[in-house]
């Protein structure tokens, strides 16, 4: 009989022991999403993280205990981005015209595409049990719409008629279809066009010239 240990949690290890781990998954992060989740094995993992086979185990006893970290952490990286006060909360429009002028504007956007929505794509074909801590991820990020959206109301920039839960999925489905696009394409254009057509819709609702969280004069 096979006993399955379960993975030790990060805030229960030593500092060395999660920057060993941090390190697994970073390095874990770049191969799935270079070869996919099925393609990447302990021994390339192993190799690329500089540790042992029995150090692997210790942190990731399981494939889908390594997966999730991976999502964990990918999920980290686009919600703290997106939460980076440059944004302002999206709580009005130009806050949302610099989010998409900073991924059409980023040359690398359309080879790199989205590390999450490409992790997406690989899990969904898999019989992992990591399907629920993936929508959580991206229920997340598009709650960080909405709730920019909802404060928008609030300050009377758009109009009560305006659903945020409804844009909010505009705007996520918006970036993962243009990002998916402009990689098929090779041309950024798909992403600018989809992200410029969902911010012109939310501009529809807007109600004053303070619209743009800039004070008319």
């Amino acid at each position: 009989m096979v006993t399955t240990t379960a993975a030790p949690a990060p805030h229960e290890l030593t500092s060395k022991g999660r920057a060993t781990r941090a390190r697994i998954v970073e390095h874990a992060a770049e191969l799935i999403y270079a070869k996919g989740v099925h393609a990447t094995n302990n021994e390339q993992l192993r190799r690329a993280a500089g540790v042992s086979g029995s150090q692997l185990n210790h942190y990731f006893p399981t494939k889908e205990s390594l997966v999730l970290a991976v999502i964990a952490w990918q999920a980290e990286r686009v919600l703290t981005f997106h939460r980076d006060e440059r944004f302002t909360g999206f709580d009005n429009l130009e806050a949302l015209r610099e989010w998409a002028d900073f991924y059409v504007g980023y040359e690398r956007a359309y080879q790199e595409g989205c590390t999450l929505g490409s992790l997406a794509s690989e899990i969904i074909k898999t019989d992992l049990d990591v399907h629920d801590e993936l929508a959580s991820a991206f229920d997340q990020w598009r709650g960080i719409f909405r709730e920019g959206i909802e404060r928008m109301q609030r300050l009377g920039r758009i109009s009560a008629e305006a659903n945020p839960a409804q844009l909010a999925h505009l705007f996520l489905a918006a970036f993962q279809g243009g990002m998916l696009l402009a990689q098929v394409a090779r041309d950024i254009a798909p992403l600018k066009d989809a992200l410029q057509a969902a911010i012109d819709h939310l501009q529809t609702f807007a109600t004053s010239p303070d619209a743009d969280g800039v004070q008319a004069r």
